[in-house]
């Protein structure tokens, strides 16, 4: 299984990443090629820590998160096309610079080889243990540069 905390699968993610340009068109979803670059910062930013967030599960997935996240990392199956995403991951900002947006994504990907974020709960799925978090980081990124098609 692919995970985050692999060195060669960290920067095969990030020569995908390098390939992105302002001409990438979306495969599915309602993101511009900014707005996927800025949701992926802040999600990752909001899984290493790096700034202030609020780990809270919510109740439904009490009831439901650790059924979806064995669903979701079970195997090397992609992700669907079209997941849901929480309100506090869709940006609303549709123009960036986009070379420094994927800097910044690439910086924070390259930021998982010393990974260490205990206080991390997945606002559905709840408390991961590390090997979860790289897998579903693997998936989630991978999802997203697919959506672009790279």
């Amino acid at each position: 299984m692919k995970t985050i905390f692999n060195n060669n699968t960290r920067a095969q993610l990030i020569s995908r990443i390098e390939k992105l340009n302002n001409e990438s068109e979306r495969q599915w979803g309602k993101m511009n090629v900014i707005q996927m670059l800025k949701h992926n910062t802040y999600w990752n930013g909001w899984i290493l820590g790096t700034e202030h967030h609020t780990y809270k599960q919510a109740f439904i997935g009490k009831i439901f998160g650790k059924i979806a996240l064995k669903r979701m990392i079970k195997d090397d199956k992609p992700f669907a096309k079209n997941i849901p995403t929480s309100d506090q991951f869709k940006p609303q900002a549709k123009v960036g610079d986009l070379e420094s947006e994927k800097l910044n994504w690439i910086d924070m990907l390259r930021n998982y080889k010393n990974y260490n974020n205990p206080y991390f709960i997945h606002d559905f799925f709840g408390k991961m243990t590390k090997e979860q978090i790289g897998i579903l980081v693997y998936k989630h990124t991978d999802h997203h540069l697919k959506q672009f098609g790279v």
